[in-house]
């Protein structure tokens, strides 16, 4: 099968898509039914590729599917066939002096295309967020995870045929690099593609792709300890923003202290002792934590060190002497995802939220909490750190356009 008969097939699929709400919800619960029913499946498939990875590779755990989290994946399912479905809504309606009326309704984007690496929940989240939103989706996936892809299309595919849809509803490619390519030079056929992974694949697809792309960025995290800064608030968050889970994109990749709180720095870093995180600091934070941190995990920072997604148990440490130069700091280096500040002092907390550029940014709050389903969403497609039509998680309302309607009696324009 050629890729233009791929992208023909999808977009035949997506011009009959026009099912009840009913009926979109009843296969989205009975998708996360059949998704636990068959763990066995799904995880024995994953261990295919899980065995043809590094475990020392970021990626392993991103790739590594278990029982809970295909509840968690299912679970997420479930919340999405809860939510409103956001199409037919009318957006604004209005009638003209002339008598026309014209509304502003919402509709699918149509083909979504996604390319991503090695997380194959992803082929979950971006079935059941575009079936729900009336639109086809075209996989890419990377081969690291394709036991795992093709086995969670297979799933998909067998809801889709019980409710009698087409299974071009939702298409994955095959995992050779060339299917990459190909679907970016889909144009006529793909809508919109929006790729998932590190900072590179991204890249890649802004520079070649010929279909509109919605970034989704690599995640370069700050937190920044103020001097007004609560001690216990700031080693929670800051352990749980880090240590959470390190492999996600919402990890905290920086801590910045002000410099008034160095000697609070070892209390603060404590935990993240304990749990086996190396930190690079800079020449005041390493003086700070020497013979108060584990000297086998604390090493000088280098230049390399800032701007550095590090997806592992591994943090940077930077000193700052006020908050002008911690936003400073995190405008160099940020990559616009979602950062944070830790502070009692509520004017430092108003000028944070308004001075830092990020699709998320938080007081006193982890970032771990930068999560489509933790917003509320369902899940997510994504986290968009561009500003032209979605920013932050998307979920639903980021996957329609809309359309104007035009109604009239006969009006011709002079």
């Amino acid at each position: 099968m050629s890729y233009t008969q791929y992208f023909e097939a999808a977009q035949a699929a997506g011009r009959s898509l026009s099912l009840f709400a009913d009926t979109i919800n009843n296969v989205l619960r009975d998708l996360a039914k059949e998704a636990i029913a068959q763990t066995d499946y799904l995880l024995t498939e994953n261990q295919k590729d899980l065995d043809r990875m590094d475990p020392e590779n970021p990626n392993y755990d991103r790739l590594k599917l278990t029982a809970d989290r295909i509840e968690g994946i299912a679970d997420d399912i479930v919340n999405i066939s809860r939510l409103e479905n956001p199409l037919g809504h009318v957006l604004s309606d209005k009638t003209m002096p002339n008598g026309l009326k014209i509304s502003k309704i919402s509709v699918p984007l149509g083909v979504v295309g996604v390319i991503y690496e090695a997380r194959p929940n992803v082929t979950f989240d971006v079935f059941a967020l575009c079936f729900k939103t009336g639109n086809v989706c075209i996989l890419k996936g990377g081969s690291d995870a394709a036991f795992s892809n093709q086995a969670i299309i297979n799933v998909i595919h067998k809801i889709l045929t019980k409710y009698n849809i087409d299974t071009n509803t939702a298409v994955l490619l095959p995992k050779e690099r060339e299917a990459a390519e190909a679907l970016m030079q889909a144009v006529g056929y793909v809508d919109v593609i929006i790729p998932r992974g590190s900072q590179g694949l991204i890249d890649s697809v802004r520079r070649n792709s010929k279909v509109p792309v919605i970034e989704t960025g690599a995640g370069i995290v700050h937190t920044y300890f103020d001097e007004f800064g609560d001690l216990k608030t700031g080693a929670d968050v800051i352990l749980n923003a880090k240590t959470r889970r390190v492999s996600v994109c919402n990890a905290l990749d920086c801590a910045i202290i002000h410099s008034s709180r160095l000697n609070d720095l070892p209390k603060l870093m404590q935990p993240l002792g304990d749990a086996g995180v190396t930190v690079f600091a800079d020449e005041f934070a390493h003086e700070a934590l020497l013979g108060h941190y584990p000297a086998n995990r604390l090493q000088q920072a280098g230049n390399e060190h800032f701007g550095t997604e590090f997806l592992s148990m591994k943090m940077a440490i930077k000193t700052v002497d006020n908050l002008q130069q911690a936003l400073d700091h995190i405008a160099k280096y940020s990559s616009k995802h979602s950062e944070a500040i830790i502070t009692e002092k509520a004017d430092h907390a108003e000028t944070f939220l308004n001075r830092v550029d990020a699709a998320a940014v938080y007081v006193n709050a982890s970032t771990a909490f930068t999560d489509g389903a933790q917003f509320g969403l369902g899940a997510e497609i994504g986290i968009s750190t561009q500003k032209l039509h979605a920013r932050g998680p998307m979920g639903l309302q980021e996957l329609t356009s809309y359309k104007w309607i035009v109604r009239g009696n006969g009006q011709t324009r002079q």
